[in-house]
């Protein structure tokens, strides 16, 4: 994707062939810093500190780090204690362990002189399958927003978005951003209603710099407002990303979710979850057996922004105690369809195609 009319992927080899570049993305929309990751320990704090996020993209972030492990230690030890200490960094997104199992099955049957040259041919070339992904996405996104416009003509395709499933969240394009890129680009109005997405606001603060920079129209708003929205006939379809995907098709993703699609089921709304394969954790038999990441409470309690003179502050939003449980669990019949690279599939599709 673009920023002021420059192409950038969310992560990309440098020019040395080792260390990587990412946005740091706490910066986002009020400054673009691109910082350097170096190390395992670097991906790893880029991970957890939330400088970079969403799961395709933290699968990518890891699998590089691993490789840079290798280039400092490539013994059997080496690549299992740096794969331990990445896995660890966040618990709920499946892409993260997937992309370290990549890796790690690659690399193991070589000799260690050979490990690290091929862990990175092996992320490079998961980066890429990661754009195409997204790309088909998209494609698959596109077919349902077509609908929705023939449907009413001329009028534009208000869509309802929680959290951040863009660009920033992948390696490019994004899950459930990809088919309203798509639609727009196509010349389908399209309106999106960004979640504001408390307590981070990735809504507010990353979405909605994304689509700003597509040129996209969008309105962020606060999180409870997409219940009313829906009321009064102003969404027409609400779509999501995800970070798991149970066996029985349960959807864990950043919380405030649930009670979207507990909106969208009561106004007969269509509650679509974007993913890639990657995504679906078949050994996982429903969201009641998936790790929820409670994380600082101060993220509740504070609040980031910037004073008067530019300058970004943090300030006390209460004295009270705050808790801060970061993902909730959508079950499976509160879901029309998964918009994946294998196309619109059902819960049973899910199931049939993992076998």
């Amino acid at each position: 994707m673009k920023i002021d009319g420059k192409p950038y992927r969310s992560i990309w080899l440098n020019e040395n062939g080792w260390s990587v570049h990412i946005f740091d993305q706490r910066d986002l929309p009020w400054k673009l810093t691109i910082v350097e990751l170096k190390s395992p320990a670097d991906c790893a704090v880029a991970i957890k500190e939330m400088w970079t996020r969403g799961a395709p993209l933290l699968a990518m972030t890891g699998a590089y780090g691993l490789a840079m492990a290798l280039r400092d230690d490539a013994s059997d030890a080496g690549l299992d204690a740096a794969y331990d200490m990445l896995v660890a960094t966040r618990p709920t997104a499946v892409n993260l362990k997937w992309a370290l199992d990549q890796v790690r099955e690659h690399v193991r049957p070589l000799a260690p002189e050979a490990r690290a040259a091929a862990a990175y041919e092996k992320v490079n070339t998961l980066c890429d399958e990661d754009v195409e992904t997204n790309r088909a996405i998209g494609e698959t996104g596109l077919q349902i927003i077509r609908d929705l416009h023939a449907k009413n003509p001329g009028k534009p395709v208000n869509i309802l978005i929680h959290c951040n499933p863009g660009w920033l969240a992948t390696v490019d394009f994004g899950t459930a951003t990809a088919p309203i890129y798509r639609a727009h680009d196509e010349g389908i109005p399209v309106h999106v209603w960004v979640d504001e997405t408390r307590p981070r606001n990735q809504g507010a603060l990353l979405t909605a710099y994304e689509l700003q920079q597509h040129g996209v129209p969008h309105t962020v708003i606060v999180d409870n407002a997409g219940g009313l929205l829906m009321q009064r006939g102003q969404v027409q379809m609400c779509i999501v990303g995800v970070d798991r995907v149970t066996r029985n098709g349960d959807a864990c993703n950043k919380v405030g979710t649930y009670l979207k699609a507990l909106a969208a089921a009561d106004n007969d709304v269509p509650f679509y979850v974007a993913m890639p394969f990657t995504t679906y954790d078949p050994s996982t038999p429903t969201g009641r057996d998936v790790p929820i990441e409670e994380r600082d409470a101060t993220e509740v309690t504070h609040i980031d922004g910037l004073d008067e003179n530019g300058e970004m502050k943090r300030v006390k939003l209460t004295l009270s105690t705050g808790g801060n449980l970061a993902f909730d669990i959508t079950p499976a019949k509160y879901v029309t369809a998964y918009v994946t690279e294998q196309g619109l599939l059902s819960a049973a599709d899910l199931i049939e195609r993992a076998g």
